[in-house]
């Protein structure tokens, strides 16, 4: 695998970032400087900028269409691959019946966050290096700042961790020939879990400097300490690491009992609307502002979004949203799954009439809602279809509540902090409008497939219970979808043909493949 290169970026890095305090927004050409060379609050703010910058880049990476909600959920159960037709990116097809192979593996989101980890890596360096921070309270900044850089080198490499399994890892500016060893999955989670440990303990360290919660502050845009409890919970549950349960468990007590987090209607989450940005449902989300900016031969630029145009019907005639491209059409048996009353269904599903748009590849007539292009979010000026300024919730406090009530209700986990995992799982139906039902396994499943449905978190589920295989299997003629999950095998895509080429001959840093691919 070869560094992917600090490469410059201006102003637009810092826009993420807009509302959330003009000392973070000040605008830095990032660069690599020296190693080992002393690094002012200036510079530092410049690489940690440009570390959250990949939050924005992953709808289009490297002029690929690599949404990482989109790649999670087309190998679900909840949606199909859409589109014009099956050779319509035939490599989201491919994925989505477990039949693609390495030369179609999307390079995009593998380039991006490798790009990501390398400039967290330089974010810690200059930490390292860092003058100018001699009294309590510039200690306490400084420790928040590395906090932020150990939480986004950990949430970006649990993304390829998840997608490619047994892949390379890098700490430091790599040498000649800008490759690093590959490592088992087991190790690149054990590398996880360090990088973790080392933002709870620059946390503590900080203080409120990085606090529980962030909404309605300067930092709101950026990593606190209930989104490290969060990525922990993901990566820890997704392991099935039991040892671990407790510490979990009591981490999201810590999120729950702090009194800042609550849930909110389940509409105003996904209007797109400024007002219901950074709500208190939120825990960390990327700040997708339009611009304009980006362009089909400007990958690298600008702050919008693609997401929604990507899953909205294809000529679309709505007087709230409008037409897009036609992907990720909702299934049927995701729509029938929700009990009567459940306000779930129309707030995460649009079904539009027969004749109000243009039918594609596996339609359905439902379509992905949360996201959805909607016309009060058209972009004015631009490329509208890569420039929506949809938000991403990344962490929500619904999660929280239902990663509480499993741990604790049917994992086995101690509880914590005086909660209850059958509270956590009530306030769940009741903002859906319905009544309780017992903490059971089988109640947890259904609830979080209901709850999270196009954001990217039921294809790992279906993984870490053990459902995939049985679950994913399919026979679906009519939707052209004939699908065998073979557990071997399709827990992993295979990585990138480009990056095995690169490495090949090269010794200790030649990738080897995925089995069976």
């Amino acid at each position: 695998m070869k560094l992917y290169r600090f490469f410059a970026v201006v102003a637009v890095a810092g826009l993420m970032l807009a509302s959330c305090g003009e000392e973070f927004l000040t605008s830095h050409t990032t660069h690599q400087g020296a190693a080992g060379a002393e690094a002012t609050e200036s510079a530092i703010l410049s690489y940690l900028t440009a570390t959250y910058q990949p939050l924005l880049m992953d709808s289009y990476a490297n002029y690929n269409y690599n949404h990482i909600l989109l790649l999670s959920d087309l190998r679900s159960d909840d949606v199909y691959k859409g589109g014009g037709d099956a050779g319509d990116q035939s490599w989201m097809y491919h994925m989505s019946l477990f039949q693609i192979p390495a030369s179609e593996s999307p390079t995009g989101i593998w380039t991006l966050y490798y790009t990501a980890i390398a400039r967290a890596n330089n974010t810690l360096m200059a930490i390292e290096n860092a003058v100018g921070f001699d009294s309590e309270a510039a200690k306490r900044k400084l420790a928040g700042y590395e906090a932020e850089a150990h939480f986004l080198r950990a949430y970006y490499l649990h993304h390829l961790w998840k997608l490619y399994g047994n892949i390379p890892f890098f700490t430091e500016p790599l040498q000649d020939p800008f490759m690093a060893r590959q490592k088992s999955a087991d190790e690149i989670y054990q590398d996880i879990l360090t990088d973790i440990a080392a933002a709870e303990k620059a946390a503590a360290e900080a203080g409120d400097e990085f606090p529980m919660y962030t909404n309605g502050t300067a930092k709101q845009a950026r990593a606190n300490l209930a989104a490290v409890y969060m990525l922990k919970a993901r990566v820890v549950m997704y392991q099935n690491d039991k040892a671990k349960f407790n510490e979990v468990a009591s981490n999201m007590a810590a999120i729950i009992g702090c009194g800042r987090y609550r849930l909110i209607d389940f509409d105003a989450l996904w209007t797109g609307a400024d007002e219901n940005d950074f709500s208190v449902e939120s825990i960390f989300e990327s700040n997708q502002i339009s611009d304009g900016k980006r362009d089909w031969g400007s990958a690298w630029t600008g702050c919008g979004t693609n997401l929604p145009a990507y899953i909205a019907p294809n000529e679309l005639s709505d007087p709230v949203f409008c037409g897009g491209w036609g992907f990720g059409p909702v299934r049927q048996a995701t729509w029938d799954m929700y009990e009567a009353g459940d306000v779930r269904r129309e707030g995460s599903i649009n079904k539009f009439a027969d004749g109000t748009y243009g039918p594609r590849f596996q339609n359905t007539g439902l379509f992905q809602k949360k996201y959805a292009a909607r016309t009060a979010l058209r972009s004015p000026i631009g490329t509208v279809d890569l420039n929506y300024p949809n938000n991403l919730i990344l962490f929500r406090y619904a999660e929280t509540l239902l990663n509480y009530a499993e741990l604790v209700g049917v994992q086995g986990a101690s509880p914590a902090g005086g909660v209850s995992a059958q509270e956590c799982l009530d306030q769940i139906r009741i903002r859906a409008g319905l009544g309780s039902i017992p903490v059971t396994m089988d109640n947890i499943k259904s609830e979080r497939r209901k709850e999270f449905v196009g954001e990217g978190m039921r294809f790992w589920d279906l993984i870490r219970w053990g459902d995939a295989a049985s679950v994913l299997t399919e026979n679906e003629t009519a939707f052209q979808s004939v699908r065998t999950f073979n557990p071997n095998k399709d827990k992993y895509l295979p990585i990138p043909q480009s990056e095995m080429s690169r490495t090949a001959g090269t010794g200790e840093f030649e990738l080897k493949q995925n089995p069976g691919y």
